[in-house]
């Protein structure tokens, strides 16, 4: 899935109680710690071009940090001591979660597969990429109707004096 959905995806699951922030910054979590200090370091060199780079240009340690952040068992880890430590953390960190299980069946093994075992187990699934129109608007009209519901939600509660 693209970084943008699962940022909403997360901020529509996990956003509530005023940690909208958070939600979209977990939702999006695992590409950040991936595809931003690549990005930034292309956008610096002037070596940026639009669309997804090829595999043979990636550094090593952009494929070690996808599989770190798109671990299952990394992000369970780290979701379950946040909660531990602060419950209201936790449960909006579970966007990062959320983020590798949509990830886990919408990545083809050519192109970055989701290994939810690292560092266990190198095992991935080999899925059906997210790019496809019959997957990418779905996920769309998902997302926009997770979040107009969410709207509708607030605007009711307001209008009832229960926040």
């Amino acid at each position: 899935m693209d970084t943008f959905s699962h940022a909403l995806w997360g901020l529509g699951l996990f956003g509530q109680r005023g940690r909208a922030g958070l939600a979209l910054l977990f939702g999006a979590l695992p590409d950040l710690i991936s595809f931003a200090p690549f990005l930034l370091w292309r956008l610096v060199t002037g070596r940026w071009t639009p669309g997804k780079p090829p595999l043979e240009i990636l550094p090593d340690w952009l494929l070690f940090n996808y599989a770190l952040g798109h671990s299952a068992l990394v992000a369970g880890c780290a979701v379950l001591l946040l909660w531990c430590w602060r419950p209201e953390l936790g449960f909006v960190a579970c966007g990062w979660l959320f983020h590798i299980v949509l990830d886990f069946p919408f990545h083809s093994a050519d192109y970055f597969p989701t290994q939810l075992l690292w560092p266990l187990s190198d095992f991935a699934f080999d899925g059906i990429p997210w790019s496809r129109p019959w997957i990418w608007y779905p996920n769309l009209v998902g997302v926009l109707a997770l979040l107009v519901w969410r709207l509708g939600q607030r605007r009711r509660r307001r209008m009832t004096g229960k926040l």
